[in-house]
């Protein structure tokens, strides 16, 4: 499964080729809230393990084995999710929240940054650990369903092309520029879907009242 071969151009692996497709299919169900994403995610992120291997990325080797872990209690949460254990609904951080993950991020990124430099032969560890950090903390805001996951993802997916460029893995470069724009879609259909359920609640509330 490593073996070179060209798609489009593109210098890359049948591996790599099939962590692409599953990949796609994993952001598509997201956008659309269909919980068997996760599924896709886990087999996605196995898949990819092995190529960040293969490439010395051993933060997002690393990423991967998390990804799988979180994407059994993301598929979870999405399912049983909230206090009535009803699918879970799209929400948006608070302020409060908002700084949490930020910091969560840049603790993340010293630790991730340091254990790499120090233990591993990579030759991008402020790149990996950066990315890797915030790539949890995307994934743990998409679990719980809330709006910035996408804005996190927006971030980290423009800076990934860079380093997938740098290190070789032409088609995963192409695969997180089209994470970009599927991003920024995602980000777009929940923000309807949030303002949705918003209204869902105000006319049932107003119904209560007149009763």
């Amino acid at each position: 499964m490593n073996e070179t071969l060209s798609l489009f151009g593109f210098a890359t692996t049948p591996l790599e080729l099939i962590s692409f497709v599953l990949s796609v299919a994993t952001v598509w169900l997201n956008i659309h809230q269909k919980h068997w994403a996760w599924l896709f995610a886990i087999v996605s992120s196995a898949t990819y393990g092995v190529v960040f291997f293969n490439s010395r990325l051993y933060g997002d080797m690393g990423l991967q084995l998390v990804f799988i872990s979180v994407s059994v209690w993301g598929w979870y949460q999405w399912l049983h999710g909230d206090a009535t254990h009803e699918q879970l609904p799209v929400t948006a951080l608070n302020v409060r929240q908002r700084w949490l993950a930020g910091a969560s991020w840049l603790l993340a990124f010293g630790v991730l940054a340091w254990f790499l430099k120090t233990y591993t032969d990579t030759d991008v560890p402020h790149s990996d650990g950066f990315l890797t950090a915030g790539s949890l903390v995307g994934q743990v805001l998409l679990s719980r369903k809330k709006l910035e996951n996408w804005v996190v993802w927006i971030v980290v997916d423009i800076l990934y092309v860079a380093l997938y460029v740098h290190k070789g893995l032409m088609l995963t470069a192409v695969l997180y520029g089209m994470f970009v724009v599927m991003a920024a879609i995602g980000l777009r259909a929940w923000m309807k879907s949030a303002a949705g359920e918003a209204a869902a609640i105000d006319a049932e509330r107003d119904a209560m009242v007149l009763k």
